[in-house]
């Protein structure tokens, strides 16, 4: 069964929205700068209304990993994406101030970045158009090469995923922007995007 990762979670109305949809995974994003960022009081307060089930994961890039492992300690997030340029020095520094579970993304251009992503020690890893947020697709032909399960993202929306899913069998689908208008969250998307994942079963 192929997961789903509702990201970039900001207000309590999109956590309503997931708790009724079940998704096994949502992001909250950690990015000075960014527009779907938000500090760690808000994600404190967003995840304590998160139905039990559904897995929190926090997005950095290039952060500090006593930041990160601290959101972890506390409870904020369950599992840490690294969506910068962050090295498997990085994830051994990491690992030693937490055990809980690891993302890298990784942006996928050509075969080297396929072999890149399947050496990586993290738990799982994502494969991506850009930094995030992006909505554009990569040349998903490249996935041919993968062997590892991954986190399928970059231009996901209602109308691409479950022809996706039918086609790769990814791990899971990761979507932000596919499910927004105007910006913010829209649950009549988010609605349609879990119901074409579940569909494609």
């Amino acid at each position: 069964m192929t997961r789903i990762k509702l990201c970039g979670m900001a207000r309590m109305a999109d956590i309503e929205a997931v708790n009724e949809l079940l998704p096994e995974y949502i992001g909250f994003i950690f990015v000075p700068g960014r527009r779907r960022n938000i500090a760690p009081e808000l994600a404190a307060e967003l995840k304590r209304r998160l139905l039990p089930g559904i897995q929190a994961v926090g997005v950095f890039i290039n952060e500090e990993p006593e930041r990160v492992a601290q959101l972890l300690r506390e409870g904020l997030i369950d599992i840490a994406q690294l969506h910068g340029t962050e090295d498997e020095n990085y994830i051994r520094r990491l690992r030693i101030l937490t055990k809980k579970p690891l993302i890298k993304a990784f942006r996928i251009d050509t075969e080297e970045d396929i072999r890149r992503a399947e050496a990586s020690t993290a738990d799982y890893v994502l494969l991506d158009s850009g930094i995030g947020g992006t909505g554009k697709v990569f040349d998903w032909t490249l996935l041919q090469q993968m062997k590892r399960p991954y986190f399928l993202a970059g231009g996901l929306t209602v109308e691409n995923v479950r022809p996706a899913v039918e086609r790769l069998r990814p791990y899971a689908v990761d979507v932000s922007s596919g499910i927004e208008t105007d910006g913010l969250k829209d649950q009549m998307k988010m609605r349609e995007f879990v119901r074409q994942v579940r569909n494609a079963e």
